[in-house]
């Protein structure tokens, strides 16, 4: 069994150590991915996987495609950005599109955790990337966010700048200390939180699961959602 943990933040800090913190628990073999510096666009409805459910557009999407194929889990991460799931990890999680067609079996069935990061919280992040993989018939099997350092902390402006996360979360006249600088060390419980996600996934993993079942739970959800939103 290998699971494969995905970071979607641009920035290689608290999304990236809380997905290999989840990875860290499920005990089995697992392989870390960061979005950082790649060029992957967002689906643009070419529709040109119909065919063969993979993806024509030419960019590092390609090479991942493969990965997310072998896997058999995924710790998929993002980053809060204006309250919406970042748009790397946006257009990443856009391009599994090309799985969706033919009932497509690539991924369909396949268990995950959903990991995000904020500057105040992370949670409308996790619930962004459990939406992506609910339409592709993905459980997402735990949830964890925690708080990062928004980057009105090292852009040098942060303590005058009127309209920052600095004044807006601790006031104005807030000095930058190692005090109020949010780190994933000093949150104990969202470490423990990663560390249940990963040992349940891991659990689920090694008790062997019926994928077509569990793509029957998720679709069956999925219905439930949409006849209460109608």
């Amino acid at each position: 069994m290998k699971v494969l943990g995905i970071s979607g933040s641009p920035r290689n800090e608290s999304t990236a150590q809380l997905v290999q913190a989840v990875l860290a628990a499920t005990g089995l073999e697992t392989e870390f991915v960061s979005l950082a510096g790649r060029n992957i666009g967002p689906c643009v409805a070419c529709v040109g996987c119909v065919k063969d459910n993979v993806c024509v557009v030419k960019d590092d999407m390609a090479e991942l495609r493969g990965k997310l194929v072998e896997a058999d889990a995924f710790v998929v991460g993002g980053a809060n950005y204006y309250s919406h799931l970042n748009g790397l990890t946006h257009s990443f999680l856009e391009r599994w599109y090309q799985f969706r067609h033919q009932e497509g079996g690539a991924v369909v069935g396949k268990l995950a955790v959903a990991v995000g990061v904020g500057g105040m919280s992370g949670d409308v992040v996790a619930d962004s990337i459990e939406t992506f993989m609910s339409y592709n018939l993905v459980e997402t099997v735990a949830k964890v966010w925690g708080q990062g350092a928004a980057c009105c902390f090292t852009c040098g402006h942060g303590e005058e700048c009127k309209v920052g996360a600095i004044h807006m979360f601790f006031g104005p006249g807030t000095k930058i200390t190692e005090d109020i600088f949010p780190r994933l060390s000093k949150q104990p419980e969202v470490l423990e939180q990663a560390r249940l996600a990963g040992h349940l996934l891991g659990e689920r993993l090694r008790n062997g699961h019926d994928r077509q079942k569990v793509a029957q739970g998720v679709m069956a959800k999925l219905g439930a959602r949409f006849k209460e939103a109608g």
